[in-house]
């Protein structure tokens, strides 16, 4: 005989195949699920957009943290966790989808809330990195304590890449608050650049930025590819592996034409500029980098241990 599988279990199933780990892949389930258990069912998925379709109604960081304050979550997500992605819409359709199949009750609908409040309180129990800004230290000495703190955990963790996710979220933060007007374009570590066919970590207008702790020749290939393409590369690594990637530049030939540099320097020296070289505003700016670095974190990785406290 077989069993019929619980509620739970459809749930779990389509967290599962749908990968609804991040803040804002959850925040989205959370909020429809809410919405929902008001509406008649059969759910029409186009019907939980707004007109043009790019976005789910009613989706907004504020609205995810009003549901997580009613079931006693103290934790809050950023205000930028109900932004909509590519994908939002096309889960939302296929999260109505299994609503109308589940047929739940209004019992079942407060239990399958409460289900989605428990996978967010499970995100948030996971210690976080910590940030020990001393002022009579350097900003520098601060960001690569953090990359200490990532590969001492890397090295209890076999097969995890905490350096790098850490090392391309910071920049990513970085370009964030440095060019407000752009349109950053941010992306999980496991899709990094690396691993699949796009041209960069970050692409902002001519150049493209690749991030990486181990630069290898496959990555100046990328390079020559990306200076073909008429496109600038500029590779970003720790300190003790710039003159590798500078050295691998150089047998490729494109030693002129490629940017190395250390990006935790790289990252620093906006942040000077940032606090106007003011030793009262530098915290507050480290602060703010954090600040968007934890909000990329929620929205594209699914480990909320990748997150940052500030002592």
């Amino acid at each position: 005989m077989v069993r019929s599988l619980s509620i739970e279990d459809r749930l779990s199933a389509f967290r599962d195949a749908k990968q609804v780990v991040s803040v804002g892949s959850l925040g989205t389930v959370l909020v429809i699920t809410h919405k929902a258990s008001t509406l008649t069912l059969p759910i029409d998925g186009d019907s939980l957009l707004t007109a043009g379709g790019g976005q789910v109604s009613g989706l907004s960081g504020r609205a995810i943290n009003r549901i997580l304050t009613d079931h006693g979550i103290v934790n809050e997500v950023g205000t930028e966790s109900g932004r909509t992605s590519r994908g939002t819409p096309a889960l939302a359709r296929a999260y109505a989808e299994l609503l109308n199949e589940l047929k739940p009750s209004k019992n079942d609908f407060a239990a399958i809330e409460r289900w989605w409040v428990a996978r967010f309180a499970e995100l948030f129990s996971t210690a976080p990195f910590k940030l020990n800004y001393d002022q009579s230290k350097t900003m520098v000495s601060a960001l690569r304590n953090l990359l200490e703190q990532a590969r001492d955990r890397q090295r209890r963790s076999p097969g995890k890449a905490y350096v790098g996710a850490v090392l391309q979220h910071l920049v990513g933060a970085k370009l964030d608050l440095a060019l407000p007007q752009a349109k950053i374009i941010h992306h999980g570590f496991a899709v990094a650049d690396a691993v699949s066919d796009r041209t960069g970590d970050f692409e902002l207008d001519d150049l493209v930025i690749h991030c990486t702790t181990a630069p290898t020749e496959a990555l100046l290939r990328k390079c020559a590819a990306n200076l073909k393409s008429d496109r600038r590369p500029i590779i970003l690594t720790i300190a003790s592996m710039v003159s590798a990637a500078e050295s691998y530049a150089e047998s490729a030939g494109v030693v002129d034409r490629v940017e190395v540099m250390d990006a935790i320097q790289f990252v620093t020296a906006n942040l000077y500029e940032k606090s106007l070289i003011k030793s009262e505003k530098r915290k507050t700016t480290l602060e703010s980098l954090v600040r968007r670095y934890n909000e990329i974190v929620a929205d594209h990785e699914a480990d909320a241990s990748l997150r940052i406290e500030v002592g």
